[in-house]
């Protein structure tokens, strides 16, 4: 893979800081169904106490601070809120900053994964669901490459993710318990979460 430039970094703090976490949305702006402008979810969240929100892409990805005290679980707000405010239903998994700096980190198939856009980062709602894969890690899947991490699923598919034994027995096992990202928006999510927002 090419090399990235390095994000900028707050002076003083940490990548991976424990307020800055990244929510993930399942299943939207998939063809004309479940579309969610990044503008309303940015606005959204910001309108729920969070701060530093930003989004990337437009598959519902955006990164964002807790306050210190702030209530609730920030999926569960996150999710009711698009469903309430937007009208749209969207499993929202939250990671944060820390725990995607460990996904990055722990990423066994950099070696063989060449093209960014054909490794498949599966992040687990439920952590405890990584048991369903175990069935998985014992077959050969060559020329396609799966391994677990402690929350994730990595499934390389050098052929495409559509016509992927690998991808649709995996999909099968978890069903809607995951939400999926290519290593390229997983990298850039990294970066995100460690940079100095705008005007800080």
């Amino acid at each position: 893979m090419s090399a990235r430039p390095a994000a900028k970094r707050t002076p003083g703090k940490a990548a991976g800081a424990a307020d800055v976490h990244v929510a993930l949305l399942r299943g939207i702006n998939i063809g004309k169904a479940k579309r969610v402008s990044m503008a309303d979810l940015k606005a959204l969240v910001t309108g729920l106490g969070y701060r530093d929100v930003r989004t990337l892409l437009n598959s519902g990805n955006v990164v964002f601070s807790v306050p210190r005290g702030a209530p609730g679980d920030p999926a569960a707000r996150i999710e009711q809120g698009i469903a309430t405010k937007i009208g749209v239903s969207s499993r929202v998994t939250v990671l944060s900053a820390a725990e995607l700096a460990t996904v990055v980190r722990e990423n066994p198939l950099g070696k063989i994964a060449h093209h960014p856009g054909h490794l498949l980062v599966s992040v687990l709602t439920d952590p405890r669901d990584r048991a369903k894969l175990t069935p998985l890690t014992k077959e050969r899947w060559a020329p396609e490459a799966f391994a677990v991490g402690t929350r994730v699923a990595y499934i390389w598919c050098p052929g495409g993710q559509i016509e992927s034994p690998l991808v649709k027995a995996a999909f099968r096992l978890l069903g809607d318990g995951v939400t999926t990202r290519n290593w390229a928006t997983i990298t850039k999510l990294h970066d995100l979460a460690g940079a100095t927002p705008a005007g800080s």
